[in-house]
């Protein structure tokens, strides 16, 4: 069963870095996942709200998300899973980006987006769509540049789903 994952893994993994590749996604995708480096996006869209009156408690619940989140994803599960990221398989494989130096399981990246996504769309608020998409992106742009197998990034949505959820929960006390 293993076996099985790992080689769906790697089949989606080269389908989108061999096909999808093209020199318009090439200079795109370094851009956009840098947007999700440390969290920064997220963190500067709810300092942003924070100064709003109306929105302060939207950008507390950001960077809450984020904190759970990174304690979740990057504290605790990449250090018990260490998983190798895909660069480290290819000798001559080479990255349009900085070799990230964490373990690949789950995706930071994408872990702290979703977190923020379900954030956005548990509060019910207009600017879900456009979260959504640049999570979407975010999370896209990690395979796209062969630094996460595809199971990483679906493992840090469902991460990032469950850590907005909770943060939900502890600031309005509803799912």
């Amino acid at each position: 069963m293993r076996d099985t994952l790992k080689k769906i893994d790697n089949t989606i993994l080269r389908w989108i870095n061999v096909e999808l590749r093209n020199k318009t996604f090439d200079k795109i995708m370094p851009i956009i996942t840098s947007a999700g480096n440390l969290g920064i996006i997220w963190i500067t869209i709810s300092v942003l709200l924070m100064t709003k009156k109306d929105y302060r408690i939207l950008g507390q619940m950001i960077l809450t998300a984020l904190i759970i989140t990174t304690i979740i994803g990057e504290g605790i599960i990449k250090k018990i899973v260490r998983r190798k990221r895909p660069f480290y398989d290819e000798d001559d494989k080479e990255l349009l980006i900085s070799k990230p130096i964490t373990h690949s399981f789950p995706s930071g990246h994408t872990a702290s987006s979703f977190a923020v996504a379900t954030v956005f769309i548990k509060t019910d608020n207009a600017a879900s769509l456009g979260i959504i998409l640049l999570a979407g992106l975010i999370a896209f742009s990690r395979v796209y540049l062969g630094v996460h197998y595809p199971s990483d990034v679906i493992g840090g949505g469902i991460i990032g789903v469950l850590c907005g959820s909770i943060t939900v929960i502890i600031f309005l006390g509803k799912l």
